[in-house]
This record gives C-alpha cells, structure tokens and sequence, in this order.
C-alpha cells in the first residue's frame, strides 16, 4: 500500500475521512462541509448515536452536495487525552473499514486540534503506521482466494499541514513496520518451510542491511560445550543452529565501552515435547514456539532499515524437539556451556535449556551491559496474564521500568512478576546443578529463576516471557490475527528511548 502526505484540502471525489472529538465535535474542515451539505453530517452523527468517542464511525454514502462518494466522520475522544497510539488504533480501524471497499484511493483530512499534545506531523504518521500495522496480510499459500477477499485499497492520502515532516517521520516508523511484517512472516510459516538451518538463512539476509552475521553449527557449538541446546536438538534430522547479529550503528568517534544491549531469542522451530510429548491437540501451535528468535531477527531488521544510532546485539538459538531414537530423555543429564549441569525431567521444558547456552555465549562472546531474552517459554504466563500482556521478570528496577514504559507507549504491554530464593529453591537438583523444571507451581516463575543462573554477575537482565501475545486469534486495530510481531516496536522503542547515541 502507498502513503501520501500532502496540504489539506477537500477532494471531489472517491472516499474522504474527518475527525470529531467527543461532543460530537467535528473539526474546522468537517462544519464546513456540513453546511454545505445541509447539514447532513450532524443529522448521520444523531441517527448513529455518533459521540466522537474513540473507536466510533459512521459513514455517509454520496452525501448531497459534497461529491465524494463516501464520506466516514471519525471519533478521536477528549482532544487533550490523545497519545500517539490513539491515533495509530484510528489507522488500523480506518484500514480495516475501507480495505475492501470501492475505492482504491482513501483520503485523510486532518485539521489542527485544539488541546491535542500530539504534533499534527506526529498524527499524519501514527495514522499511516497504523494502517500499515493492520494491512498484514500472510496469504502466500491461499492459491484459491476469491478476487473479492482481497483489499482492494491501493492508496491512502494524509491531508494535513507539515506534510514533510510527517513523511519524514513515517520512513522511519516505516523501517521498524518492516522489521514488524518480517516477524509475522517468520512466526506464520509452517514448519516444513522455517526451521534451524532455514531461519539462520532467513537472519543471514540481514547482511545486506548492514548486520554482521555469523552462523554456529553443532560442530562449533561442542566445542563450545553447549551441551544444553544441542541436547534439545539431538532427536531431529534438522541440524541445530546459532546465530549472532551485531548492528553498530555508533557514530565515528563514540566511546564504546560499556558493552552493546544485547537481545537473546528462543528458536525452537517447531516443539513437539520431545519425548514428553505434547497432546495433539494444538501441536500445530508450536510451529510458532521459535517465536522469541522471530521477535530478535525482526528487531535487528527494523534497527539496522532505520539505522539507529546504537550498538545491538542479537543471538538467536535454534532446534527442533522431536522425539526420535536419539532423543534426550527425561533423567538425562546435560553440562552446559557455563559448566553448569541440568538434570532434565521433561524434555518439554526445552526453551530454557536452548536460551542458558544462549545466553552464556552471548555474555562471553559480546560482554553486553544488558540482555534482554524473549521466548515463548511457559503456558503458566497465559494463566497469569491472558493473552495480551507478556510477563517480564528482571534483575535490576530500572530496566524493568524502562522496558513497561516502552510497552506503554506502543502498547506491547509487560508486567513485571516477582524472582526471590524460594522460587530458586524449587528448581535444585539431587543430582545435579539443577533441574529443568520446579513442580506444578509458579511455572513462569521458576523457569524465569533457570535463566537467571546463567546471568553473569554485574549484567543487567530481563526475560520477557511472550507465550500469551506471540499468536492472535482474533483480529486488533494494529494486529491482524495471527503472528504478532510482539516485542519488535516494544524494544525498538526501549532503544530508541534509552540507547542512541
């Protein structure tokens, strides 16, 4: 889909969109085309219950005397309670209200808002970057599609004043949308198409953004002895995988050295349990279970397509858990790189074996400041927090705070759980360092306490636990249903906010 930005004025033609706050109060540009259609905007507004609240639209068809042939009045709410996403939500709605209309060409018109905090630039943008957000589309396999399922808009136009600048802001809103989409797409494909060998692949085309990218095979990653994630993988065909990202986009002449952000992603490309199986029902699900690696590679993506001004590490481990005659067993015993033994009482507990070498090879390799992990990693965070926040768990309240105000502004919402001893105590082991998991109890909570043993001293730390928001199924304003893209604007943001130079 194209975007325009142009000088306001009222088109003759096609479809044409104006604001109301709540009252219903419409804009300068909306009371002049009531008059001039007799008023009919305000007799739709009253037949329609229209109260210019947040959300709420109605549309007039071939209004008389105006010339368009559709005209839709949309609410904004209380003026100087409007944030950017406020106006990213009214792009999604807009998108998904005139996607597959008539006309292939939808015009915006925005007028100055008394009271509103948000730049009119800054709206032109959110509203296009919302739009964008919701017209996802993951339809490579539909080879059958009716003409008339398909969108039909081609071209959406933001008429308001500095439409330069809000060009401007939209190419760089427009970089981490595309690092959104590649997240999507990644998280949407079958598992027969995306797994270790293939998203590696996937990562290495970051190249040509500007991303160094350097892959680890399981030859490379015994030596390095990562016995916890190449255990995980050692039931299936597909040979695991490891692969760190480096962005460096610093300027010339920067100190560097207190280490990069460093982002670590679970990768387990399609998660049958292994030999503690999963039930079928749903095991189709876990095609998206490398959700936290999509989540890493979409990010690098969006930084390095908008060049941000910040040293960033990714690294994502990948596998595949099937059960096979060469599968780990439940009882088996694993070292992991960090020298740390693991007695595993249920290879379904994977993701947290893959992310403690992860994580490890990260901090030597790297020597970050901050790692910030994302994985799909336990059913007990749905429990906790439903399907649209991610559980967020870390070792230092400033970033953790940091990262909920983030979530906040582009609302990929956290929620930080607690970490203490007692959680610790439940994972120790009688025959080893530890055990993969803790008991019936707290899951979220212990599996988070795993990870935290592989945190090396003096590191700042965070685990987002994504299980709950990496799949939708059922379509948002900016998120259509299915894969998310969760995590990439979150972190993006977090960067952008705290990290660029």
């Amino acid at each position: 889909m194209k975007f325009t930005f142009a000088k306001p004025f009222t088109p003759e033609k096609g479809t044409l969109v104006i604001t109301a706050t709540e009252g219903p109060e419409l804009a300068a540009s909306g009371k002049a085309l009531d008059k001039k259609s007799g008023y009919a905007l305000t007799k739709a507004m009253k037949a329609g219950k229209f109260k210019g609240k947040g959300g709420q639209m109605v549309s007039l068809f071939a209004p008389h005397n105006l010339g368009v042939d559709r005209l839709i009045i949309a609410g904004l709410g209380k003026a100087d309670d409007l944030k950017e996403r406020n106006f990213e939500t009214l792009g999604g709605k807009l998108y998904a209200t005139v996607a597959n209309g008539v006309e292939p060409t939808v015009a915006v018109l925005l007028d100055p808002l008394q009271g509103c905090k948000v730049p009119v630039a800054e709206r032109s943008a959110r509203i296009a970057l919302g739009a964008k957000l919701r017209s996802f589309r993951f339809d490579k396999y539909r080879t059958k599609e009716k003409k008339e399922a398909k969108p039909t808009l081609k071209s959406l136009r933001l008429l308001a004043d500095e439409g330069t600048k809000a060009r401007a802001l939209f190419n760089e809103m427009d970089k981490v949308a595309d690092g959104v989409f590649f997240t999507r797409n990644l998280v949407s494909e079958p598992a027969n198409v995306i797994y270790p060998a293939s998203l590696a692949k996937e990562a290495k085309g970051l190249k040509d953004l500007g991303v160094k990218v350097k892959v680890l095979g399981e030859k490379d990653m015994e030596k390095l002895g990562m016995g916890a994630l190449l255990g995980v993988g050692q039931g299936s065909v597909r040979e695991s995988k490891l692969v760190a990202l480096e962005w460096n986009g610093l300027p010339k002449g920067t100190k560097q050295d207190d280490g990069p952000v460093a982002f670590v992603g679970k990768g387990v490309t399609f998660d049958s349990g292994g030999i503690s199986i999963k039930p079928s029902a749903g095991m189709e699900d876990m095609k998206w279970d490398m959700g936290g690696s999509g989540v890493v590679i979409g990010l690098m993506k969006a930084l390095a397509g908008r060049k941000a001004k910040a040293h960033v590490v990714g690294i994502v481990g990948l596998v595949e858990n099937m059960p096979s005659g060469e599968a780990q067993r439940p009882g088996d015993i694993v070292t992991s790189m960090s020298g740390q033994t693991i007695e595993v009482l249920n290879t379904d507990a994977e993701g947290r074996l893959v992310l403690a070498d992860a994580l490890w090879y990260c901090q030597e390799t790297y020597k970050p400041k901050i790692v910030i992990d994302l994985a799909t990693l336990t059913g007990a965070i749905m429990v906790s927090l439903g399907t649209t926040i991610a559980g967020l768990f870390s070792n230092d309240d400033e970033l953790a705070d940091d990262l909920f105000a983030s979530g906040e502004a582009v609302d990929e919402k956290v929620w930080r759980m607690p970490l203490g001893s007692d959680y610790d105590k439940m994972i120790k082991s009688d025959v080893a360092d530890m055990k993969n998991i803790g008991g019936r109890w707290a899951g979220s909570i212990t599996a988070a306490q795993f990870l935290k043993r592989f945190i090396q001293d003096d590191v700042k730390w965070a685990h987002l636990d994504i299980a709950g928001v990496t799949w939708s199924t059922a379509d948002k304003p900016t998120v259509p249903k299915g894969g998310t893209g969760f995590g990439v604007r979150l972190l993006d943001r977090y960067i952008a906010d705290h990290h660029e130079a």
